[in-house]
C-alpha cells in the first residue's frame, strides 16, 4: 500500500467499522495493545468513540519532537466535532497496509495528510449523524452537531456521541469524497494553540522516549564497531567481557559492507545497561584494514580545492551564455564557499528494544520510517515483514538521523541470538562516531553584474561526493535552486569525489547547506552592486511569478518570497541604525514547499558574538494547524541552525571520525540563544509542513549579520573562532 491511502481515502481503509465490545465504534484506527480499554477489539481505525463519549484518535506518523502526534488528531477532530479536551491520542503501531505512508521525514506529513484525515473525522460524524437520523425518524439533512453531540433543532432532541456508537458502526461509511468539509471560518480547534499531547508525561519524567521502554525478562546490550566504517572483526578475545559481572553473552556479529544495515561488531548482552557497557570495555577488538582508512578530512579539502581548478565534471544547467555574459559584465565577482560533515546528535541517543520467538519479531523503536527498518530487519534475520510488529515510540529528537534503521537491525539481531528480550542503548560517542553525516561541500562562484548592478550572470562549480553520476546521499543539489530560472545566464557545474563514510539526511537535506552558500554570496552582490541587501534581494526576485511548472515541488513563487522578504524586513525594523559593532543580516530561502526570511541582530565585541534578536517570516500556506506547534518548529529550526553555523563540523581522521560528544560537538546552550519571534504570512495555496523550512536561511543570515557588524566575510562553516 502506497502514500496514497490518506491522501485519498477510500470506504475499504479508512472507514471500515465494526462495533466494539461495550457498543463502541471503532473507525479506521490500530490501536496499540496498552492504550485500549478492558473487552476493546483491535480494528483497522483511527478513531474509538466509547459509550461514555470518550475520543481516542490514533496518531499515524512518528513523533519526534516535531508536535505531529499533536497537530495530525486535530484535523480528525475538528470534522468529527467534539470537545480537544475529551480527545486522548495514541500512537498507532507502523502498518503501511493501513495507514500507507508513516514517515517523519521531508516536513510532507501536514501537507500529505491535511484534506484525507479531516475526512476521516467527517466520515464519523457523518456515520452518528445518520445513526440519529434512523433512531428519531428525521432526515439526516435536518440534524447538526454540537462538539460530541447530534441535535434535531426542531424537536429539541438531543444524542451524545456515546449513545449513537453502537448504532453508527452497524451503518455503511458514507464516500468521504462526497462529504463537504467546514469552512475554515467555522474552525474551533485547528488554528488554536494546543500543547503537546506529551507535555505532561515529559514534564513529570514518565516513561515517554524509546530508552524508557522496559519488558519482562529483558537484557541489555551494547555493539561495538569499527571506528573506521565497514571494518571487519579480524580478532577478539571474547572472554574478558564473560567474566564481567552481570554480562549473559558475547559474541561476534558478522554483519556486511551495507552502511545503511549492521555493520560488523561485536555484541555484548547483560542484566543491566552498565554492565553490558563494562564487558564491552573489556574487550581489545583488533579490527581488519578497509580501504576508508585512507580517507579524512584533510584530504577531501586538498582533493576539493584540486578539483575545482579543474574542468568540472558534468554540468546539471547551463541557461543563456555565462561565459559571454561574465566577459561583458561591469564586475563579476567570486567567491568559494564551504561547510563540513556535521553530525545530527539528538538528546536521545540511538536505542531499540526487540524480542525474536517463534518466527515472530515484535520491535519497539524511535524511528522516524518504521517500514524502512521492517524491511532491513527481515532480511537481516530471514523473515517475512509480515511476521515484524514494528511499535512506534517517541523519539528525543531526530532531525533525520532516525530515517536510517541501523540501530534497528542491531538490536533485532542480537535478540535473535538470545532467548530474551533485548535493549540496545549506544552512547554519545557511538552516536556521534556511527552517523549519517550531513555531506561536507564546497562551492566555487563567479558572477557579474551589469552597470545597474543587476546580476547577468551565475555560475556554481560545485565539488561534492560521489561517483560517476551517482551522489552519495544528500549530497548532490538540485538545479533549479534560486536563482537559477531568474538569471538568463545560469550554469550549475558539479565535480564529485568518492566517500567511504555513511551520509543521510539532515534538517532541510541539501537546503540546510545550500542556503547558507547562495544567500552568502548574494549578500557579497549585493554589497559589490553598492545596494541596501533586502532591496538587492527584492530586485533578483523580480516581479511576482513562477519559475517551474506549477503543482512541481522544484517551481519557485517569487511573489511568496517577497512577501516574507518585506514581513521580516518590516519585523526587523530592516534599515534602522544601530550601534558599532551591531549589525544585521537577511536571508531568505525556499525548500520543503515553504517560503522562509530569516534577519539576525548580532553584536561583536573582541571577537565574542552575540546574537541579539533574530526574526523569522513563513510562508507555509492558507492554515495553520496548531499555531503553538507552528512557532516551536520555526524556533526550533532557527536555534538548530545557529548551533551548527557557530559550532558544528565533524573531523575525520584515517577513516574515523575524531569527535565523541557535545565537548568537541558542542550544542547551541540556552544563555546563548537569542529571542526568536515568528510571524506567518498566509497566502492563498495548500498548508506545508514546519519542521525543516526556517534552518537553509538562518546560516547565512549569521555570517550576513556578522559581516555587516564587522567588514569581516566568513565563508566557511562552522564560524568558530574566525573573528578572533
Amino acid at each position: 500500500m502506497d502514500g496514497e491511502i490518506l491522501r485519498d481515502p477510500t470506504r475499504r481503509f479508512v472507514l471500515q467499522s465494526g462495533a466494539a465490545a461495550g457498543g463502541g465504534l471503532l473507525l479506521s484506527f490500530t490501536m496499540t495493545a496498552e492504550g485500549q480499554a478492558a473487552g476493546d477489539t483491535q480494528v483497522n481505525a483511527y478513531v474509538r468513540l466509547a459509550p461514555d463519549g470518550k475520543v481516542t484518535i490514533a496518531s499515524k506518523v512518528p513523533e519526534v519532537g516535531q508536535g505531529i502526534k499533536t497537530a495530525l488528531p486535530m484535523l480528525i477532530a475538528e470534522e468529527l466535532d467534539v470537545d480537544w479536551s475529551a480527545v486522548t491520542v495514541e500512537q498507532a503501531i507502523a502498518d503501511s497496509k493501513i495507514y500507507g505512508r508513516q514517515v517523519a521525514g521531508g516536513s510532507m506529513a501536514t501537507t500529505l495528510e491535511y484534506d484525507g484525515l479531516r475526512r476521516v473525522g467527517a466520515s464519523v460524524r457523518a456515520l452518528l449523524i445518520q445513526a440519529a437520523a434512523a433512531r428519531w425518524s428525521v432526515p439526516a439533512d435536518s440534524l447538526s452537531t454540537e462538539p460530541g453531540v447530534v441535535v434535531h433543532a426542531g424537536s429539541k432532541r438531543r444524542a451524545s456521541y456515546g449513545e449513537l456508537a453502537a448504532d453508527a458502526a452497524k451503518l455503511t461509511p458514507p464516500d468521504p469524497k462526497s462529504l463537504t468539509l467546514k469552512d475554515p471560518k467555522a474552525f474551533r480547534i485547528i488554528g488554536k494553540s494546543h500543547k503537546s499531547q506529551n507535555l505532561d508525561a515529559i514534564t513529570t519524567g514518565a516513561p515517554t522516549y524509546g530508552i524508557d521502554t522496559r519488558l519482562p525478562g529483558m537484557l541489555y546490550a551494547t555493539f561495538a564497531k569499527a571506528p573506521v566504517y565497514g571494518a571487519k572483526v579480524a580478532s577478539v578475545d571474547l572472554a574478558p567481557a564473560k567474566a564481567v559481572k552481570g554480562v549473559k553473552d558475547a559474541f561476534v556479529v558478522e554483519g556486511g559492507d551495507n552502511l545503511l544495515s549492521i555493520m560488523p561488531g561485536v555484541a555484548v548482552v547483560a542484566d543491566s545497561w552498565w554492565s553490558a557497557r563494562k564487558g564491552r570495555e573489556a574487550l581489545d577488538i583488533q579490527w581488519a584494514a578497509h580501504p576508508t582508512a585512507g580517507q579524512s578530512s584533510a584530504g577531501f579539502a586538498a582533493k576539493a580545492a584540486e578539483l575545482a581548478k579543474a574542468p568540472p565534471h558534468r554540468t546539471l544547467q547551463n541557461d543563456g551564455d555565462v561565459d559571454a555574459a561574465l566577459k561583458g559584465a561591469a564586475k563579476t565577482v567570486s567567491a568559494a564557499y564551504s561547510y563540513p560533515f556535521i553530525a545530527h546528535a539528538p538528546m536521545e541517543p540511538q536505542n531499540c528494544t526487540a524480542r525474536v520467538e517463534n518466527g515472530k519479531v515484535e520491535i519497539w523503536a524511535p524511528t522516524q520510517n518504521p517500514e524502512a527498518g521492517r524491511a532491513l530487519v527481515a532480511k537481516a534475520l530471514n523473515v517475512d515483514p509480515s511476521a515484524i510488529t514494528i511499535h512506534l515510540i517517541r523519539g528525543g529528537g531526530g532531525f533525520g538521523r532516525r530515517l536510517m534503521n541501523d540501530y534497528m537491525v542491531e538490536a533485532a539481531v542480537i535478540a535473535s541470538k538470545v532467548a530474551a528480550p533485548v535493549k540496545l542503548v549506544w552512547t554519545r560517542e557511538e552516536d556521534i562516531q556511527h552517523d549519517f553525516y550531513r555531506p561536507a561541500g564546497w562551492h566555487n562562484f563567479t558572477a557579474g553584474l551589469d552597470a545597474s548592478g543587476a546580476v547577468v550572470a551565475w555560475k556554481d562549480h560545485f565539488v561534492t561526493f560521489g561517483e560517476g553520476e551517482t551522489f552519495n546521499l544528500s549530497a548532490g543539489m538540485n538545479s533549479t535552486q534560486f536563482p537559477s530560472r531568474a538569471v538568463a545566464n545560469y550554469r550549475h557545474d558539479v565535480s564529485v569525489m568518492p566517500l567511504g563514510f555513511p551520509t543521510g539526511y539532515l534538517r532541510a537535506p541539501g537546503n540546510n547547506a545550500f542556503g547558507f552558500v547562495i544567500q552568502g554570496f548574494t549578500d557579497e552582490l549585493a554589497h559589490a552592486a553598492g545596494k541596501d541587501p533586502v532591496a538587492f534581494r527584492r530586485e533578483m526576485l523580480g516581479a511576482p511569478r513562477l519559475l517551474g511548472e506549477p503543482g512541481k515541488g522544484d517551481s519557485f513563487d517569487t511573489g511568496r518570497m517577497r512577501g516574507v522578504l518585506d514581513l521580516a524586513a518590516e519585523m526587523s525594523g530592516w534599515g534602522r541604525k544601530v550601534p558599532k559593532g551591531t549589525g544585521l543580516g537577511v536571508a531568505c530561502h525556499y525548500s520543503h514547499l515553504g517560503y522562509v526570511a530569516v534577519v539576525i541582530q548580532a553584536t561583536v565585541k573582541d571577537g565574542a558574538i552575540k546574537l541579539d534578536k533574530v526574526w523569522a517570516a513563513v510562508d507555509c500556506g492558507r492554515q495553520i494547524v496548531n499555531p503553538a506547534g507552528a512557532e516551536q518548529q520555526v524556533q526550533g529550526s532557527v536555534l538548530d541552525a545557529i548551533g551548527a553555523a557557530l559550532y558544528q563540523g565533524m573531523t575525520f581522521e584515517n577513516g574515523a571520525a575524531v569527535n565523541s560528544n557535545f565537548g568537541d560537538f558542542p550544542l547551541l546552550r540556552m544563555a546563548d540563544a537569542p529571542p526568536v519571534e515568528v510571524r506567518f504570512k498566509l497566502s492563498d495555496n495548500n498548508p506545508t509542513g514546519l519542521g525543516e523550512p526556517a534552518y537553509p536561511p538562518t546560516p547565512a543570515a549569521l555570517v550576513n549579520a556578522l559581516f555587516a557588524a564587522t567588514g569581516k566575510r566568513i565563508r566557511s562553516l562552522p564560524i568558530g573562532d574566525q573573528l578572533a
